[in-house]
């Protein structure tokens, strides 16, 4: 029997950092339409909505056929507001709109534009071995961490003196030598849906990294993102730079 899957774009109106980010123009066409296309073009995903709270962006969202069954509470739309909290209320939202018991939930996130229709598919595809093969409870695109908490990633104690953010018994004296660490890329994330259900907080489960390359891995959080991820966007799709 074939899961069933809810694939969510979360896109709030209130950036801060960049404000009006998420149906800007990227590459020639608002940023949420590349993550509304990406979700479309997988079959396996059995309804693609939008959690927001802006009209604009629901109205942008709908224009490339994407769903947007609710408007999400303010208490959600804050800057503050977790994005565990957003997932659980638009997994029971849409189960009770679709009378629908879902068996996986997919985040797509709005502002990782360079991964594209075929990354999620390959993400998908090891998500389902991994399922088959280990019991875990989700995965989530992760690439090779440029700062080393073990060797360059420092914090300031009390007294604004600095020390490293985590110690071994020996000194890491080379990037190489250093135990493997990961950033987290604001790309897809899946989990069995009960685990969203039942839980509270991202990485309290079983939980893989789905490895993409660093040059793929960019989101849009500032300004100067914005521009970076265009010029990328650009370039990976064929289009010249005054387009």
């Amino acid at each position: 029997m074939s899961q069933k899957i809810l694939g969510v774009i979360c896109a709030r109106g209130g950036s801060t950092g960049v404000p009006g980010k998420n149906i800007m123009p990227i590459a020639g066409k608002p940023l949420i339409g590349w993550s509304v296309e990406r979700g479309l073009a997988e079959s396996r995903i059995t309804d693609l909505v939008i959690s927001t709270d802006d009209p604009d962006i629901a109205r942008v969202a709908e224009s490339f056929g994407a769903k947007v069954p609710f408007m999400r509470p303010p208490e959600l739309a804050t800057s503050s507001a977790g994005k565990f909290g957003v997932w659980k209320h638009a997994l029971a939202a849409c189960e009770k709109i679709y009378e629908t018991h879902y068996d996986a939930f997919l985040d797509i996130d709005c502002t990782t534009p360079l991964l594209d229709a075929q990354d999620l598919k390959d993400f998908l595809d090891t998500f389902y071995k991994a399922r088959q093969e280990n019991e875990i409870d989700g995965m989530f695109t992760v690439s090779a961490s440029h700062r080393n908490p073990y060797f360059n990633l420092v914090e300031e104690d009390g007294q604004g003196l600095l020390y490293l953010s985590k110690k071994l018994d020996v000194n890491i004296e080379s990037r190489q030598t250093s135990p493997k660490a990961w950033d987290i890329v604001a790309g897809y994330y899946i989990f069995d849906a009960d685990y969203i259900r039942q839980g509270s907080y991202l990485l309290n489960g079983k939980l893989r990294g789905y490895e993409v390359p660093r040059e793929r891995s960019f989101d849009i959080d500032e300004p100067f993102d914005a521009v970076l991820v265009d010029w990328l966007m650009k370039k990976q799709h064929g289009l010249s730079q005054g387009e």
